[in-house]
Order: structure tokens, then sequence, then C-alpha cells
């Protein structure tokens, strides 16, 4: 499936930046659909050879070599709420990239590359009972598709780091940043709390939005108000309902009234072809997902002492 495969991506990228998705679909052992951005996807193969892992968590089912590398695996069906795949024969394994760090994915069965209007992703209702594990919802040809929030199940095995170092929160200090205001553009709460407590630690006065829509409405409004109401600098997922980072970026550039704003798209989505997106749509910078001395300082050289407001 690999190399198919990979050619589909490769045709889905020119969809990016255009508030698009493109995703893989993938079923965990009954009839529903869930789905992953297919540019966090670097291979689909059959389940291969698996070590166990002393003392591993239930959600990880052991380790494996791929390309000559020892990953993780872990069992995407148990996260969801399936049995186990870990002993299935038939059972897919779906390597992925995160932050630049690889891992593997145990699910039931591979289908089909899709794509989908960013619009059409809305939150789950929880009445629909996926719980914290899916954060969209959409309907492709009928059927509903769970997107998975794959960054909540590596967050549950791995504790991030979220505070500045001694050295970087020492730089921070001495660079006087105010009165300048960020705005922070992310679908997850945990996110979005870890961005304001890093800007906390810096001094710097910090706005929030919860998807690419509302951040476009709020900084348009923004630019016409006072001076000491404008953002200098946006930070913003690409992932998200309603409107993606990249469209976003776009939509930045297009606009006369803000195209001067310093742009940073901060993702676990890593790999070629994001590095791609990143500068079709002219962002100024990528960060990878959750680096915070790296993104404090990519704040202070895009934001010098004496850089005014846009």
């Amino acid at each position: 499936m690999s190399g198919a495969w990979m050619e589909k991506v490769e045709q889905q990228t020119r969809l990016a930046g255009h508030n698009r998705v493109a995703m893989l679909l993938f079923r965990m052992g009954d009839e529903q659909l869930f789905g992953i951005n297919v540019f966090k996807v670097r291979e689909v193969m059959r389940r291969p050879p698996m070590e166990r892992m002393p003392d591993a968590v239930p959600l990880v089912a052991g380790s494996c070599d791929y390309r000559g590398q020892t990953i993780p695996v872990i069992d995407l069906a148990v996260a969801l709420g399936y049995p186990p795949l870990r002993s299935e024969p038939l059972a897919h394994l779906m390597v992925t990239e995160f932050s630049r760090t690889v891992q593997g994915f145990l699910v039931a069965e591979p289908q089909r590359l899709v794509h989908c209007a960013g619009e059409s992703l809305a939150t789950p209702p929880p009445a629909l009972g996926f719980g914290t594990r899916v954060n969209a919802v959409t309907r492709i040809d009928g059927a509903l598709i769970a997107i998975v929030d794959v960054e909540h199940v590596l967050a549950s095995l791995n504790a991030t780091a979220t505070e500045l170092s001694g050295p970087m929160q020492r730089i921070a200090r001495v660079h006087d940043l105010q009165p300048r205001r960020v705005m922070v553009v992310d679908d997850s709460l945990v996110a979005r709390n870890q961005l304001v407590n890093l800007f906390r630690q810096m001094d710097v006065e910090c706005l929030v939005a919860q998807d690419g829509r509302e951040a476009l409405e709020r900084l348009t409004e923004l630019a016409k108000a006072p001076d000491e109401k404008h953002v200098t600098l946006v930070v913003s997922d690409i992932e998200m309902p309603r409107l993606d980072g990249y469209a976003l970026t776009r939509a930045i550039r297009e606009t006369p009234e803000l195209r001067s704003l310093k742009v940073v798209l901060h993702s676990s989505i890593s790999g070629i072809f994001n590095e791609a997106m990143v500068r079709e749509v002219n962002a100024d910078r990528f960060v990878a997902k959750f680096q915070p001395d790296v993104l404090a300082q990519t704040v202070l050289d895009l934001m010098p002492e004496n850089l005014g407001s846009f």
C-alpha cells in the first residue's frame, strides 16, 4: 500500500492551504470510520513482528523495527475503547510523525484517502460517546467520520514540558516586548493553556481564538481599532475546524490590513509536506509542538524590541 498511498498523498497536498483537509480513513473492528490527517502518516503496512516492552502501559502494544529504527507501537484500538489488536494477525501498522517523533499505531483496517472542507468539521456532541480521544466529526458520502485526537493519546503517555528554561526566562526578561500583543489560535484547550502560560512567562499580553475563522474575524476587527489594541504576531495551530492554519495564514497575507502580521505555525504536523506548505502560504516560521524555549526564541526573533505593531 505504501507506494500508491504516497502518490495519493502528494496529490492531496495541493488541497492544503485552501481549507481542505486530506484524511486517511480506517476502522477498528466495526463499521465506524475514523480519520487522521494524512500529513501525519508516513506509511501504512501489515503489522510487523513486535517486541514486548516491560512495564508498558496498556496503550503500548510493544515496539518494532521500522526501517532500521526502533519505534513504540500504540494500540489505537485500546485508546478508542475497542478490543486490543496486538495479537490480531490482520491488523495494520500506521506509522506516524508527530512533533518530529515517529511512532506506530495499530488499526484494524485502513480504508481510503478522502478530503473534506474545513467548514464541515465540528466538535462532536457528548451524546455520541466518543469521549476526549475524538476532537472532530464530519460526514462523507453520508457516513459519520470521527477524527482521532492523536495528540491527546500521545499526551496521555508522555508528560509535556510547559515551562521555559531558566536561561530562556532570563533572556525573555531583558526584552521589553510590551505593549505588543500575541494572538494564540488553537482548537485544543490544553494547547491554548500551554501557550497562554508561555506568554505569561514572557510578560506578553495574549489573546486567544479557538479556530482560524474566529481568529480572522477578530484580527479584522482589531485592525480598525486604536494602535494599542493591535496584534503583532499570531501563533496558530494547523489542524482546526472551520478554517485551518494554512488557510488562515493565506487569508492574512491576502488582506491588506493584516499582511504585515508575523505568523508562526505551531503544530505537531511535521515532515516534508508540511514544510512545503508553510513556504507556500508564506508563514514566517514553523515550530513543532511543544517546545517552549524554541517558540519563545522564535517570538523574540520576530518581535525585536524596536518593532511596532502592524
